[in-house]
């Protein structure tokens, strides 16, 4: 394997770059419809980014050990040469999809992806609001160790993506040329996705493509001006409750649970998900004398 370079690393300076132009842009020609920017948000979102650089680097330490057993295990090896790498980001760009799907409508996975939607704003920083639990994420690309891609030709292209993902998060952009939209994900198809209102929750889930949500039935054109945030806010900006309060509402709602059956649909089912309601008892008949 060649000695790969740290993609994210290397566009931080862009990412600063555009974040400050998008700021002034946003103070020089506001839109009064647009979410917009607020410090707390922004500075909540930052410090969600570099949190999650620190502690990816935890998490990264079981992912590749279990990755490299695996690639050693395999007898099959995908070569990282001029051609293989296009085929290996369309490979990890539909693994992505599948991925982000999952953290959508399983409600412990969402625990850790719910960190990104927190925010009631939508612009450059949201990208960097990322979640500090991702050791949820690995078990969706084992397909492709196991089909030969080398542990640090994926993470190559997983950050490729992740870099890709990052302008996306504004609404400074408007619509962009038809084919572009039919084949990529642009600020408008991800502005649908960061939005709470009921026609647009958990749709374009692409990651550099929104070819996957046409074929997947999940893609949804943005038509109405898209509400950010969750359905119930949590109204907070500390980093640590933003990380964690999914994990504190699930482990809250076990302990109430009535059975066994409830506790797994409190974990494994849609974030949305209730137990049905308990059947009413009859009521006593009054015997008069």
């Amino acid at each position: 394997m060649p000695n790969l370079p740290d993609v994210v690393a290397w566009s931080i300076p862009a990412f600063v770059l555009l974040t400050v132009i998008e700021m002034i842009s946003v103070r020089i020609h506001p839109d009064e419809d647009a979410a917009g920017y607020a410090a707390k948000d922004a500075a909540t979102s930052v410090g969600m980014g570099l949190g999650s650089l620190v502690l990816d680097l935890l998490w990264k330490i079981p992912i590749v050990a279990v990755y490299t057993a695996i690639h050693e295990l395999t007898p099959l090896r995908v070569p990282f040469l001029w051609w293989t790498v296009p085929l290996m980001l369309l490979a990890q760009d539909f693994f992505y999809y599948w991925s982000h799907r999952g953290h959508h409508v399983v409600r412990i996975l969402w625990a850790c992806h719910v960190v990104h939607h927190s925010s009631r704003k939508f612009n450059l920083t949201t990208a960097l609001r990322q979640p500090w639990t991702t050791l949820t994420v690995w078990p969706f690309y084992v397909p492709l160790v196991a089909l030969g891609v080398h542990p640090a030709a994926l993470a190559f292209c997983s950050s490729v993506n992740l870099v890709y993902q990052f302008w996306i998060h504004t609404e400074r952009i408007g619509r962009l040329p038809r084919v572009f939209e039919f084949v990529f994900n642009t600020p408008s198809h991800h502005r649908v996705h960061h939005a709470s209102q009921g026609g647009y929750l958990d749709r374009n889930f692409g990651g550099i493509l929104i070819v996957w949500d046409r074929l997947f039935g999940s893609f949804t054109a943005e038509t109405e001006r898209p509400v950010y945030g969750l359905t119930k806010n949590i109204n907070t900006f500390n980093p640590i409750k933003v990380a964690t309060h999914e994990y504190v509402a699930i482990v809250n709602d076990l302990k109430m649970a009535r059975s066994w059956r409830e506790r797994a649909g409190r974990l494994f089912r849609g974030p949305g998900w209730q137990p049905a309601p308990a059947p009413r008892q009859p009521a006593e008949e009054t015997v008069v004398a």
